[in-house]
């Protein structure tokens, strides 16, 4: 009965639905910004902007869409923040027809992006190609971030760590199939690397009904953004930040394992704080959300943070999507 039923009825845009309400319910708007030169980016932002609070950027990674990945946390940021959640570009709503696949360029847009919201400073959480992203954000515009969080966040691998056995894969066309499923079989090899429990059971209709809804749009552009992360990349070359950062990972993550985290704590120095969650794989957000909750909260609020103040609307100018 249900192989039928989904046939006509789609439990993945189902739940997307359940998201977007609840993000709007929460607070946010959608809306698209034009960037200029062929790009557009999407982004979750507060109805009404409220300028005595600081801005917090939530930056999704690979996988289900930034709805999906920070639904359980969103709300509780609201309270304490000026919560934004974008789509990184060939993600959810966000393109661009430039040539540019860094996470150089995904930063450049990104800060492009909150200036035309009016946020000069924020505070910035990226998991797992979120923290490239968001490193690059460090790196390239030191003087608008307060605090930046890395959740699974490679950023200190090698091209070398590949050939030398670090990663459950052995080459990038096979980390790619996996990170970019378009079969039943791929899509549960990825959640055998992602979680320590992974689901059991789950019937291949469903998981067909989530490539189909999640995982078909931006496939070769995607590809070449995970060859830009990969190729010719050396710690050596990689700039030192200097912002209150925290490291946040999974226990047994099998994506980006754990040395890589003692790897970045080391190279970033001082500045950064290490938070191991223990029987937790790469997607440490979803596997075990009130601890990942718990650990942001205590390094991201000040206890000074005033929770109510005058608000004031967005400007207007946005194409915007309900």
């Amino acid at each position: 009965m249900l192989p039928k039923l989904s046939k006509c009825f789609s439990f993945t845009a189902s739940r997307d639905w359940v998201y977007r309400h609840l993000f709007a319910s929460a607070g946010l708007r959608s809306v698209a910004t034009e960037l200029g030169e062929g790009t557009t980016m999407h982004c979750w932002v507060p109805k009404l902007q409220k300028p005595c609070k600081p801005s917090l950027v939530l930056v999704h990674g690979f996988g289900a869409n930034a709805m999906w990945q920070y639904g359980e946390h969103v709300r509780n940021f609201m309270g304490h923040f000026n919560v934004y959640v974008p789509d990184l570009v060939f993600f959810g709503e966000s393109f661009t027809s430039r040539n540019e696949r860094s996470e150089s360029f995904q930063a450049e847009c990104l800060v492009k992006m909150m200036e035309a919201h009016g946020v000069q400073r924020m505070s910035l959480v990226g998991i797992s190609y979120g923290g490239f992203v968001g490193y690059s954000v460090g790196v390239q515009f030191p003087e608008v971030v307060e605090k930046l969080v890395l959740c699974c966040a490679g950023v200190c691998l090698e091209e070398v760590d590949m050939q030398n056995g670090l990663f459950r894969v052995s080459t990038l066309e096979e980390a790619s199939s996996i990170l970019l499923p378009q079969t039943p079989d791929k899509l549960r090899e990825l959640m055998k690397l992602s979680f320590v429990r992974p689901a059991r059971g789950v019937p291949t209709w469903f998981l067909q009904d989530f490539i189909q809804v999640m995982c078909t749009d931006y496939i070769e552009e995607k590809r070449e953004l995970l060859e830009a992360i990969l190729k010719g990349r050396k710690l050596s070359d990689l700039p030192k930040i200097q912002l209150p950062t925290l490291i946040l990972w999974g226990e047994q993550d099998q994506v980006f394992p754990l040395e890589l985290a003692h790897r970045l704590k080391r190279h970033i120095g001082e500045n950064a704080q290490m938070v191991i969650i223990k029987n937790a794989g790469h997607a440490v957000n979803l596997e075990k959300p009130k601890e990942f909750g718990k650990h942001l909260k205590a390094f991201l609020i000040d206890t000074g943070t005033t929770k109510s103040c005058p608000t004031s609307p967005l400007s207007s100018g946005e194409n915007i999507h309900f």
